[in-house]
This record gives C-alpha cells, structure tokens and sequence, in this order.
C-alpha cells in the first residue's frame, strides 16, 4: 500500500492542542506557589495520578521507538516483550510507593541526599537533567514526525511546533495542569487504542494476510536479535522507571497511600491494554508500509483507515508525546531549581522567585532538548541512550536507600559515577560493541561497585574504630 499524507487528519490534532491549551491556561490561574507548581499541592486522587502516570510513562519512546520500532523492525514477540519491563516496574513501585511519599522530597536528587549526602544530590541532578533532557527531546521530534505524515511538513518544522507546545504546557501551570492534561491524554490513548487495533488488522486483510507479507524472523522469539541484544533493549526501561523521578515526584504528590496504590493497579491495568495494541498495530503497518522509517509504523496507519479511526489515534499519538515530554522536562527543570539554584546560587530566595526561576528553566532546558535530537539518527537510539544514563547511574543507588539499610556514601556515589562513565564509554568511545546497548554492561558494573565500595569501606569503618576504642 502507498503512504499517501492527509492533511484533513490535522484537524484532530489541532483540536486536541487548543483542548489541552485552554485546560493548561485554565489551571495555572489555581497555582499558588512553588510546591503546588511541582507537586500540585498533593491533592491528586486516584483517577487523575492513575492518568498522568501512564500518559507520563507512555511517550514517543513507545510509539516511534520502544514497542512500534521493535514491531517493526524485528517482530510482534520482541515487541511483546518490551512490555515485561514495564509490569514489572509498576509492581514494585506499588510496594516502594509508601516509602517515597515518607521521604517528602521534592526530587529524587533530595532522596540520595538524606542517605548519602550532597555530592550524590549534585551528581544525581547532573544525570537526571542530562537523561531527561535527551528524553524530551525526542518527545519533539516524534511530534514532527505526526506533522510530516500529515500535512507534509517537513520533520524539523514539525519539531519546533511540537517544542512550543511541549514547553508552554510545562511551563504556565507545573504539574497543577500537567496532571489534568495527562489525565485527559491517558484515557484517549487507551479509547483510541482500542478502536484502533480490530480496524487495522481488517484494513491489512486479516492476520493471516499480514504474517505472509512480513519477514521468517519476524515470527521467532527474538526476531534475528541474539539474546543479549534482546537483554539490551528489555533493560533500560526497567531501570528508568524503577528510579523515575517523574513517578516519585507523582506519587508523592498524591492524597494519600491509598490514592497512590488505587492508581497504580489502574496503570498497571492500562497498560497491558496500551502496550499489546501499539505492538499489533507497528506490527500491522509492517506489512502495509514495508519501506517506512521504523519510527514512523505507528502514525502512518492513521492514513490508512476511515478518517475518524486514523484522527483519533493520530490524537492519541499526540497525545503520548506531549504529556511525556512536558512532564519530563518540568521535571529537568525542578532539579535546576531546587537542587542547584536554591542551594548554591540563591540559599534564600523566596516561594516566588523559585517558582519564577522554575518556568526560566524549563524554556532553557526546552531550547536546549530541541537542539541535542539533531545528533541522534533515530528516536530508539537516543531512548536507549537516555534510560541507561539514567536507569544504570542513578537506579542502584536509589533502590539500594528503600532496600539495604547497610549502604553508605562511599557505595551509592561510587555506583552512579561507574553507571555513567561506563554507559559513557560504551556508547560514545568504544562506539556500542557488537551492536549491544550499554545497559547490559553498565548496569551490573553500577550493582557490583555499589555492593563492593560499601562492603570494603564498612569494613575499613569498622576497622579503624576498633583501632580508637582499643
């Protein structure tokens, strides 16, 4: 079948921005300081956490990387199995869940801190700022991409839009608006999803008809990856969301424990729904669009279905990407304000100029995520790239703070350093040997010297106190 654009199908998103705009504008006028700005006043109930955790979660990494370029690119069952990381994330975040909201930090750079002290709180907020960065950033490129498949606006122009976007929501309301935003965008995902998965498999001919038109491999467990490759895309996501400061910050900003596990169980439920449909469909557009962008399988079914069905999940692919990147880049922006500026550069400013500095930073770290996608030639490269920065230099660390009461300083320190250098390396120096992602090195390497400096130095701890009392 040929790709051919439809510019009506703008119409859908363009409705869906002036929405998501008006309830933006809406809620800010409800902001009344910074903490209402960064945690929406811990008000969320369990409908609305429920929604802006799944439509957090769920992004561009899903549907122009993760899930939809897998499908695409080695077949339904590793695409399938991109979803195991997430389930299992979600379960034990439901069992953490009460811990963090205990801890009533603003950031998870404040949560190393109470452990391990202020050279983890400015190390943490340099590999969170740097990761969420890259995360946003593709956020807008996969905008870009719905424009060119719509309209024929080319990528980059369809980049900007979606930046400007993705920076105002972020910036006139804070987490007051994005949490309604994303509640609205969760549920459209899912309708959208729903409609849209029996409709494709008709329009591709059935599913017997769309296995003959795909390749051999494309049916094997692993689609021609080997297992460590395949390790290598499971993990990263994992490790992101275990140690997510988006979710922390979320779930901390719900009404109470109850709320938080309520809407827990609900995403959980989500997406076993969101992430099979995004698999069938990339999977689905294989067969119609063998010569595609990978990135692309998603969004270039809308054109071939009835307008409505293709208008509706172009919105709900719109939607994916806002809401994610908005959140993430508020995120960003919370670090550079609470554990930079107000720590270093201004120790007494007031509720006001925290605020204040927190929308100048999330234009900067907008601006800034626009001009680094430009370096990355597809959208699961720089996602793999910016989980494991993230998932290998800060997740040991901050599990070890729930889980092992013996950690120390010298331990969580030493294991970000080590997950990021060797991601680092990996990945820019040795060039990603054996096409293999980072994360299957830098992730035990961050476990082992977590486990190891703690171990040694308790040991030396013990040692020299022995010497005093004697």
């Amino acid at each position: 079948m040929e790709l051919q654009q439809d510019p009506t199908l703008l119409w859908f998103i363009a409705i869906y921005g002036i929405v998501m705009i008006g309830i933006g504008v809406f809620m800010s006028k409800k902001v009344s300081g910074s903490e209402d700005f960064v945690l929406a006043g811990k008000s969320l109930g369990p409908f609305v956490l429920m929604g802006t955790l799944l439509a957090t979660w769920t992004g561009s990494g899903s549907i122009s990387g993760g899930e939809t370029s897998m499908a695409f690119s080695y077949g339904i069952l590793p695409s399938l199995m991109m979803m195991l990381p997430t389930l299992v994330g979600i379960i034990i975040l439901y069992v953490v869940a009460p811990k963090i909201r205990a801890y009533g930090k603003f950031t998870v750079s404040g949560i190393l801190e109470a452990k391990y002290g202020r050279t983890s709180r400015n190390l943490a907020s340099v590999i969170i700022i740097l990761a969420y960065v890259g995360i946003v950033s593709y956020q807008m490129k996969g905008f870009g991409f719905i424009l060119n498949l719509t309209t024929g606006m080319t990528v980059q122009a369809g980049t900007i839009i979606g930046a400007g976007m993705i920076i105002f929501l972020a910036m006139i309301g804070g987490l007051r608006s994005v949490s309604q935003t994303d509640a609205i965008s969760g549920f459209l995902m899912v309708g959208g999803l729903i409609v849209t998965v029996p409709t494709i498999i008709m329009v591709a001919g059935g599913w017997s008809e769309i296995v003959a038109n795909v390749p051999e491999s494309h049916m094997t467990s692993t689609g021609g990856l080997t297992t460590v490759q395949m390790i290598g895309y499971l993990l990263p996501s994992l490790f992101l969301l275990l140690g997510d400061q988006n979710m922390y910050q979320r779930l901390a900003s719900s009404k109470g424990d109850k709320s938080a596990k309520r809407a827990q169980i609900g995403w959980l439920i989500a997406m076993l729904i969101i992430s099979p449909s995004i698999s069938i469909i990339a999977f689905a557009s294989r067969s119609l669009f063998p010569d595609i962008d990978p990135g692309m399988a998603l969004m270039a079914t809308t054109v071939a279905m009835p307008m409505a069905i293709g208008g509706v999940l172009l919105a709900a692919a719109a939607s994916f990407i806002i809401t994610t990147g908005n959140s993430y880049l508020l995120s960003a922006a919370t670090n550079l304000t609470y554990d930079l500026y107000g720590k270093y550069v201004n120790k007494d400013a007031s509720d006001k100029k925290l605020l204040t500095m927190t929308r100048i930073f999330i234009v900067a770290l907008g601006l800034f995520a626009f001009i680094i996608i430009s370096y990355f030639p597809t959208v699961l490269s720089v996602q793999m790239y910016a989980y494991t920065v993230y998932g290998a230099g800060l997740t040991p660390a901050v599990l070890a703070v729930f889980f092992w009461k013996r950690v120390n300083a010298a331990g969580g320190v030493s294991s970000m350093v080590a997950g990021v250098v060797t991601t680092l390396v990996w990945e820019i120096v040795l060039q990603k040997p054996f096409d293999v992602n980072s994360v299957v090195i830098a992730v035990p390497v961050a476990v082992l010297v977590l486990i190891i400096v703690t171990l040694v130095t308790s040991k030396k701890g013990r040692a020299a106190a022995d010497v005093r009392a004697s």
